[in-house]
């Protein structure tokens, strides 16, 4: 906030609306520097339709819930309304009933997944009043990151299942682990690193046998699988599972944030709530981790489903699924690159192709950098080494929208030329910094700010996030955890730092 945030010293003597046009000409000035949102060209946290009209309508009926508190929808009762059609419309995607399956809306995925935790956490603690273990939440390795953040804040024990080479997990591995302390079992549709589905069927049909509850992280997939035209099973049409999170501000193109998370059954939904009358204010009933919140979010996911219903929504997935398609086939003409695994639905990753010889392969995060300046934004992932000790490959993201189809024969341009300048050039190599680091922390300690800014600066990141990304990774590569861990978390708190 600006040092003279509501007041005008030290300031010339204008009017109300030139004080209003001075303060929104500086924030267009600072959105300058943001990567853009619209055009297709960064191919990750933004979803755009590529519809002027819906940008528009989410914008008014945005404005339209801006006084409303959710925290109160017997106050505002058009909250309630709004998340109840909603919810419904979710529900009906996911292979749900009305009656049988009931939902809340969120402000975004990782608080579904938050929630999805405690509530099985809760529920299992009461099923299991005098056990003596500790509950673990049983996950594959590619299950998004909000999952060890809810296992970290709700006291269990985190256990992830290694996948194959391919990206996915197997089935077999996943319920050779299950046992009487799991609490909950997250599988996901699709993945976000790799794009794959997992077994959800397969591993729903002996949890249920063993009364094991299993959630479907479809926070990415929920709003495009149901047009997407797999046979591969995810949804509340197998018994087994016990619930679904599924966001509208990715493929259902509303605004950050808003998801939804869903449970079958209302003995499972209402442990997701908290209610006290034990103080001496009002009774306080909260669905979900936030108490004031606002409805905005919400009104423009209910105003963008109701303006695009499921005709809308095929529509937008068929152009994902042909630019996708596109991308998989060109990707496969391009020497020393390939796609990781078998991807189902509108996200895929890039990785070096190491069948051919190293002369030839493509380093995907120098790909990545080199597509920068062409001005496309690939999402860099590092590479993993999982707790059996496989490593999984260094890739690069991408997440597929319908505006993607508007700018596909640049697109597939630019990986093919970004793909001939690197083919060849080994990794980035930020052994320099790395073996600084493990001399200073040989066993997995986390550093301190003053050394975690001197490594940045060895990597090329100095104190700001860097424009190419490929120092960063490797060095992200080359540290343990707790070293890189603390590096990122220094990285990104001095970005907002005088």
């Amino acid at each position: 906030m600006p040092d003279d945030a509501g007041t005008n010293r030290g300031k010339s003597q204008v009017g109300p609306d030139a004080r209003s046009a001075e303060i929104l000409a500086r924030l267009k000035s600072m959105r300058q520097q943001d990567a853009p949102t619209h055009g297709g060209r960064v191919l990750s946290y933004v979803y755009d339709p590529g519809s002027d009209i819906l940008d528009e309508l989410a914008g008014k009926a945005m404005e339209l819930a801006r006084p409303l508190n959710g925290l109160d929808p017997t106050t505002f009762p058009s909250i309630a309304q709004m998340e109840k059609e909603l919810t419904r419309f979710a529900i009906g995607l996911t292979g749900g009933r009305v009656g049988r399956i009931f939902g809340s809306v969120t402000s975004g995925g990782t608080e579904s997944c938050l929630l999805a935790v405690k509530t099985a956490r809760d529920l299992w603690r009461s099923a299991h009043p005098d056990s003596t273990l500790r509950p673990r939440l049983l996950t594959s390795t590619t299950v998004h990151a909000a999952f060890q953040k809810a296992a970290k804040a709700f006291d269990l024990d985190w256990d992830p299942v290694p996948v194959g080479p391919d990206g996915r997990v197997r089935a077999r591995d996943v319920l050779g682990r299950l046992g009487d302390d799991v609490a909950l079992v997250v599988l996901s549709a699709p993945a976000y690193p790799t794009g794959a589905i997992d077994p959800i069927a397969e591993v729903a049909r002996r949890t249920r046998e063993r009364g094991i509850a299993l959630h479907v992280d479809a926070c990415f997939g929920g709003l495009a699988l149901p047009w997407w035209g797999t046979d591969e099973q995810w949804d509340f049409s197998i018994p087994g599972v016990t619930s679904i999170s599924a966001d509208f501000h990715k493929f259902g193109y509303a605004p950050k944030g808003v998801s939804v998370l869903m449970h079958r059954g209302r003995k499972r939904h209402r442990a997701q709530f908290f209610a006290t009358s034990s103080w001496p204010a009002y009774p306080v009933v909260n669905p979900t981790l936030l108490g004031s919140k606002s409805a905005s979010p919400l009104a423009a996911a209910w105003a963008i489903v109701s303006y695009l219903g499921q005709e809308g929504y095929a529509e937008a997935v068929a152009s994902c699924r042909k630019s996708t398609e596109a991308i998989i086939a060109a990707v496969d003409g391009i020497d020393g690159l390939q796609v990781w695994g078998r991807p189902t639905g509108p996200a895929l990753a890039l990785i070096a192709d190491t069948s051919v010889p190293t002369a030839r392969r493509v380093d995907p995060h120098r790909l990545a950098d080199a597509a920068v300046a062409a001005g496309f934004r690939l999402q860099h992932q590092p590479g993993f080494t999982q707790s059996d000790g496989t490593r999984l490959p260094r890739s690069v993201h991408l997440t597929i929208t319908p505006v993607t189809e508007t700018v596909l024969p640049e697109l597939l341009t630019t990986v093919s030329q970004a793909a001939d300048r690197v083919r060849g050039r080994r990794p980035h190599n930020a052994s320099l910094a790395g073996r600084l680091a493990r001399m200073l922390y040989p066993s997995p300690k986390r550093p301190g700010p003053g050394v975690c800014a001197m490594l940045l600066r060895l990597s090329g990141a100095g104190s700001g996030v860097p424009g190419k990304m490929a120092g960063l990774m490797a060095l992200i590569e080359a540290l343990p955890a707790p070293v890189t861990e603390a590096l990122l978390t220094e990285l990104l708190a001095r970005t907002s730092e005088d």
